[in-house]
């Protein structure tokens, strides 16, 4: 029989201080009983002696510190997990929200998983494709990373997301002979777990419906939490995620894929729960220990050395008044292992999707790319598309201020090749899913807009292979 206790001594917004406890134990669930009948719940945040503070699930309104009962579970939150879960929709408790049938749990885990031991895990070095062109051949994403996505209030990120859940796979590389074809891609097993941070009924509801109506549910895990709901489940929610990412990961052998939007949803949460305890605040009013709550959730990724499947990252997060030096995408990206840029010139430009490739990177990119894995001209053509495109926009710099005649032909050239690169590589529609040799094929199609003796970082065999035809003679009579 589990004791009941009538000690309540305040109750601080979301939070309960409970007296005189015994054997209360850090993140254990606990039951809140109103005078009606009315129960609500809540975990156990923090220990002191006999003194237990509580953060409730549900508001705090209405609830009189001398009339309640507090009654502590003797257990933490649990996920049920089964094969069964995927294509299902589920709340920030957990809780299938799709009015599909029941799901018999195979087992219920700790959603307080621990980060990935080091010594147990095994150097991603997959290629995953999105098939988005700026993610795919400039920052590739491989198998087992974190790779964030920097965004701005107002910019496209959700249409992004979306569009990775729909057209995001593991591929076989293609082999030679195969150029242009579609036919060597194999698709290896593959599901995408996605979080929905703080976000509005509306945003919910075109998420479902555009994952339903693509078939992308078939494959999807999705966890909602809405604006409206408890902030206690936003920070819930993220953990749940990966707990459902390590079982289909690490006991179904999947390749699994974690969208994590938005985080910086996730940190206001956070901070708003710190103000309540009355912590000492960090960086901009948010906790002190931040960047290691953010590691215990970011860690969770990777590849275990025997294990077949993979946790693979992508967390979004907006960027407070598009500043990349704030304490959400600073210790992101300390964490993390590079970042994908959305650039707002770009979006004003209506551009699709505005991503700016050169304050973008993927550090483990050159592990997933190149013969075997994607193709083997594939890193000299980032190199010589990422070099030329940062030439292109000095020039087009150097043109506000001098106007284009004092452009020298090279200069304009690269100009040309600047638009050319943001309005055919960068711009794609929406259902737009390029395979990544559609993807390097169009990388030399632009390359060949520059002078043969501008492309400093291809070798000629890879010219006389890889460039469009009329480009080849060209080289071939010179």
């Amino acid at each position: 029989m589990l004791k009941e206790y009538k000690t309540v001594k305040e109750i601080a917004g979301p939070l309960l201080i409970v007296e005189k406890t015994s054997g209360v134990k850090f993140e254990e669930l606990v039951e809140i009983k109103m005078q009606t009948g009315e129960i609500r719940r809540g975990k156990v945040l923090e220990i002191d002696r006999d003194m237990a503070l509580v953060q409730m699930f549900e508001e705090s309104r209405g609830l009189d510190a001398k009339k309640i009962k507090v009654r502590f579970l003797g257990k933490t939150q649990t996920l049920p997990v089964s094969s069964d879960i995927i294509g299902r929709v589920f709340n920030g408790a957990g809780k299938p929200i799709d009015k599909g049938p029941e799901i018999i749990p195979d087992k219920r885990l700790d959603i307080n998983g621990n980060p990935l031991n080091p010594y147990a895990r095994s150097y991603p070095n997959d290629f995953i494709q999105t098939g988005i062109s700026a993610i795919d051949g400039m920052n590739t994403l491989v198998r087992g990373q974190k790779l964030p996505i920097f965004s701005g209030s107002g910019l496209p990120h959700a249409r992004i997301a979306s569009q990775i859940v729909r057209q995001s796979k593991v591929v076989k590389p293609q082999q030679e002979g195969d150029r242009g074809e579609e036919g060597g891609e194999k698709e290896a097993e593959f599901a995408v777990v996605f979080a929905a941070l703080g976000i509005t009924f509306e945003e919910a509801d075109l998420f479902i419906s555009d994952f339903k109506k693509t078939g992308a549910i078939q494959r999807t895990v999705l966890f909602i939490n809405l604006a409206s709901d408890p902030i206690v489940e936003r920070i819930a929610i993220p953990r749940m995620a990966l707990t459902c990412a390590e079982y289909l990961a690490f006991e179904k052998d999947m390749h699994v894929l974690v969208i994590l939007s938005d985080m910086t949803n996730y940190c206001e949460a956070l901070r708003e729960v710190s103000a309540a305890r009355k912590e000492v605040p960090g960086r901009r009013g948010y906790p002190g220990y931040l960047y290691t709550d953010l590691s215990t959730i970011y860690e969770r990724a990777g590849l275990i050395k025997g294990k077949p499947g993979s946790i693979t990252q992508i967390p979004i997060l907006s960027m407070p008044e598009d500043d990349k030096t704030h304490p959400i995408p600073d210790l992101t990206g300390y964490i993390t292992e590079g970042q994908i840029m959305l650039s707002r010139e770009l979006h004003h430009k209506g551009i699709y999707p505005p991503i700016d490739v050169l304050p973008s990177l993927s550090r483990l990119k050159d592990k997933g790319i190149g013969e075997g894995k994607t193709r083997e001209d594939h890193s000299a053509v980032l190199n010589q598309l990422f070099a030329s495109y940062a030439r292109g926009k000095e020039v087009r710099e150097l043109a506000v201020i001098l106007g284009e005649a004092a452009l020298s032909d090279a200069d304009k050239k690269f100009l040309k090749f600047a638009e050319e690169f943001e309005d055919k590589f960068v711009r794609q529609k929406e259902n737009e899913d390029r395979s990544i040799i559609t993807t390097l094929d169009l990388g030399w199609k632009l390359l060949s807009i520059l002078p043969e003796e501008e492309l400093k970082r291809v070798t000629e065999e890879q010219i006389r292979k890889y460039m469009p035809r009329k480009v080849k003679e060209k080289v071939k009579s010179s």
